[in-house]
């Protein structure tokens, strides 16, 4: 059984920082894609970023070069670091894992980032 859960969420002034996590337990982190995903109120979720087992990365247009995506297989952890953040990166953020051999998706329960103007 997969678990995935993040922290480091919460409430930021406009051009500042956050430093999200997602850790693992169950499956094998390692050999699967890890993905980091946003919904704001009366949005559809959308895809932030992601990184392969083999360490490529993918960004949203809205936020390359502003954030980062990275990974400790070690500690089954996957990191956003979010700079320059804005009033329109407010979201709940969700951690993803997969899809995995057997075409399965894993998600976290999610958690909020609030930046104020």
């Amino acid at each position: 059984q997969v678990q995935l859960v993040e922290s480091g969420g919460g409430l930021v002034q406009a051009g500042g920082s956050l430093r999200l996590s997602c850790t693992a337990s169950g499956g094998i982190f390692s050999a699967n894609a890890m993905g980091w995903y946003r919904q704001a109120p009366g949005k559809q979720r959308e895809l932030v970023a992601a990184i392969t087992s083999g360490g490529s990365t993918i960004y949203a247009d809205s936020v390359k070069g502003r954030f980062t995506i990275s990974r400790d297989n070690a500690k089954k952890t996957v990191h956003l670091q979010m700079n320059s953040l804005k009033p329109e990166d407010t979201a709940a953020y969700y951690c993803k894992m997969g899809p995995t051999y057997f075409g399965m998706d894993y998600w976290g329960k999610g958690t909020l980032v609030t930046v104020s103007s």
